[in-house]
């Protein structure tokens, strides 16, 4: 693979770095009226993430006789020990995406003591195909926007994207509800895993004007205890933390619209003061919400 290139396209940008060996960042923005084409030729040893932040890709295999598309807040993974799987991919208009490419060899090192907890890393599993989708959480939304979206000194350039990739990884291995509730016997019980789902439907739903913790656990039916032990089980995060992140992305997504003004995006995650959204947006993305709309 390129060790690094990037191509400027119309309407957009296509960046392919080599971070450290064995681990590779494509990120690619098609603001175009039309789609791109994007073709790389990576090796049977990698592992291949690949996320849609925005509008949708399509995915061609076997020479165009097999597609797969890709939606916005959606990701693929790919795994084939044995042939190399050559990234062959539609950027339609309007779409932004990131593809993390990991060696088999690196993934393993990274998680040597675990090896037994990502499925196709088992002695079982170890040569044989792996495809999943799974839907892009708000905390890995967060770090593929700042992935797309940094704007740093040349010499720090790898150094950031390194640990990105890193925390995105750890995001996306985070473990799934399934998972969990053989972890947690509280979260054996199917009501008590419905009520904590509840609790995430009422937050997002009122994130303008969010209850307590307090009201929430006695809004669901379940002890305080419950509740934020159940939570962090599901979702891989505390209640507010996790509202705090989607709101961020719901607020980037906004501002990437054009339709509204900062202090009006700000009004719509419940910020009632632009300052205080501001400061907020900057402690998610590293920059203000102004000049994430000019970059």
């Amino acid at each position: 693979m390129a060790l690094m290139s990037d191509k400027n396209v119309a309407g957009g940008s296509e960046k392919f770095i080599e971070i450290e060996e064995g681990i590779s960042i494509l990120s690619i923005k098609n603001d175009s009226d039309h789609e791109e084409c994007i073709t790389h030729n990576i090796s049977a040893d990698f592992i291949q993430f690949h996320f849609c932040v925005k509008g949708e890709i399509k995915f061609n295999f076997n020479e165009g006789r097999y597609a797969l598309n890709i939606k916005e807040d959606s990701s693929l993974l790919l795994y084939n020990p044995e042939r190399d799987l050559p990234i062959n991919l539609e950027a339609m208009s309007e779409s932004w995406s990131v593809s993390i490419l990991i060696s088999i060899k690196k993934l393993h090192t990274l998680f040597s003591a675990e090896a037994n907890y990502i499925d196709f890393l088992t002695e079982d599993n170890r040569d044989k195909k792996f495809y999943k989708e799974v839907m892009v959480s708000p905390a890995m939304a967060v770090i593929l926007s700042q992935i797309l979206n940094f704007n740093l000194h040349p010499s720090v350039r790898k150094i950031y994207l390194k640990g990105k990739a890193y925390e995105l990884i750890g995001l996306y291995f985070n473990r799934p509800a399934e998972a969990d509730i053989e972890q947690c016997p509280f979260l054996d019980d199917e009501d008590n895993v419905k009520k904590i789902k509840l609790a995430k439907t009422i937050i997002l739903q009122r994130m303008t004007e969010p209850p307590t913790l307090q009201e929430l656990s006695d809004e669901v039916g379940l002890s305080l205890k419950k509740l934020k032990e159940g939570f962090k089980e599901i979702y891989g995060d505390t209640v507010f933390s996790f509202l705090f992140d989607y709101k961020m992305d719901y607020a980037r997504k906004l501002l990437e619209k054009g339709q509204h003004n900062v202090n009006e995006v700000g009004l719509s995650i419940g910020y009632s003061t632009a300052s205080h959204f501001i400061s907020a947006f900057k402690k998610k993305f590293g920059t203000t919400p102004k000049k994430y709309i000019q970059g």
